[in-house]
């Protein structure tokens, strides 16, 4: 079964991608978010040459050596663009065996428990980041929130004086029985990170995420020595060898890659099991409710190392204008978790109506 055409839907903020093999079957998939008009220039001109005419089903081949036919261009981009062909055909592969990407690979799909994430920082106050997550915690039944502190890239500086430490001890007070995260977005040196994570610890928050420079592995590490909470990163990391770097090292207590920047499926799979051998959970970042958080379900359903939840985006069209009407059945939390989507391949069906209104682009033999 060969690949015979490779087409791509896109906007600015989203692209689709169809798989179609010379026996008509087709697959459904997604480049990563954000420049996603330049990431499907790039699919068409660096990862579709590769593609047509190869065997559909040999997804791990695929993803291995259309790399190293792009060696030249390993950065983030081309992982990006890669992701948008795994998924595809990890689609297309689970519509051909009537089963989902989850039991493809060795899970059940079922009900998988959520954390409520926030996306904002200098957009919110303290009090409404607080009254927002009572509402959504007695519509949606979460019982994990994660909020933002510092200031991205910030350089110990803090959003606005004071906001970090307003906030966390807030929090804690609103929901005094629920799991909190925080993300710091590389806000910090080790020092600032270590002081900020003493105060986190006393206000009972379990996950510290990416508190220093994330390029900056040995002063992650640092924080990740000095402190009894989780220190967990990785979301950036596209590089295989600095996974391995970092796994290896223990810089972080959690693995928190990206499908979507990772290029897809299998190359994530092979960050898990550098995780598994150093013995450290995997809790993904999927932070929107475009595709990557219907992959990241199907992943988190399978492999033996997953943490306790996968983030969920709260942001509704005020911050993400882009996000919803993408696909059907939408997600949706219920008691603090949210279904892994059970129909063959990724379970959902993209919105023609999206499709119609995206920019237009095929690659074929």
């Amino acid at each position: 079964m060969k690949i015979k055409t490779l087409e791509t839907f896109c906007n600015q903020y989203v692209g689709f991608v169809r798989v179609t093999t010379d026996t008509g079957a087709t697959g459904w998939g997604q480049v990563s978010n954000y420049n996603s008009d330049i990431t499907c220039q790039i699919f068409h001109r660096q990862v579709a040459r590769w593609a047509l005419g190869a065997d559909a089903r040999d997804i791990a081949a695929l993803t291995d050596t259309i790399p190293e036919r792009e060696h030249k261009f390993p950065g983030s981009y081309l992982m990006r663009a890669l992701t948008g062909l795994d998924t595809a055909l990890w689609d297309l592969r689970g519509k051909l065996e009537g089963k989902s990407v989850c039991e493809l690979l060795g899970g059940k799909p079922r009900p998988f428990p959520v954390y409520a994430s926030s996306m904002k920082r200098g957009e919110i106050t303290p009090k409404d980041e607080a009254a927002r997550f009572i509402k959504l915690r007695d519509k949606h039944g979460y019982d994990a929130f994660k909020f933002r502190v510092g200031k991205e890239c910030g350089h110990d500086q803090d959003e606005w004086p004071g906001r970090t430490d307003e906030i966390v001890p807030l929090i804690r007070k609103t929901l005094p029985g629920a799991r909190l995260l925080v993300d710091a977005n590389s806000s910090y040196t080790p020092k600032k990170a270590i002081e900020v994570g003493r105060m986190l610890q006393d206000n009972g928050i379990i996950h510290f995420e990416e508190p220093c420079p994330y390029w900056e592995y040995h002063w992650t590490k640092e924080v990740t020595e000095a402190l009894d909470l989780d220190v967990t990163g990785g979301e950036q990391d596209c590089d295989l060898t600095l996974w391995r770097f970092m796994t290896d090292m223990k810089a972080v207590d959690v693995v928190q890659p990206d499908v979507c920047y990772m290029g897809g499926i299998n190359r994530t799979l092979k960050v898990v099991e550098m995780a598994k051998k150093a013995g450290l959970p995997v809790t993904p970042h999927a932070a929107n409710q475009s595709m990557v958080t219907v992959f990241t379900l199907h992943l988190m359903g399978a492999i033996p190392n997953a943490g306790p939840y996968v983030e969920f985006s709260i942001e509704g069209e005020d911050y993400y204008p882009w996000d919803r009407g993408l696909y059907e059945p939408a997600l949706v939390a219920r008691d603090g978790k949210v279904q892994i989507p059970d129909q063959p391949g990724w379970g959902v069906e993209i919105s023609k109506a999206w499709l119609e209104k995206a920019t237009y682009q095929k690659s074929e033999l």
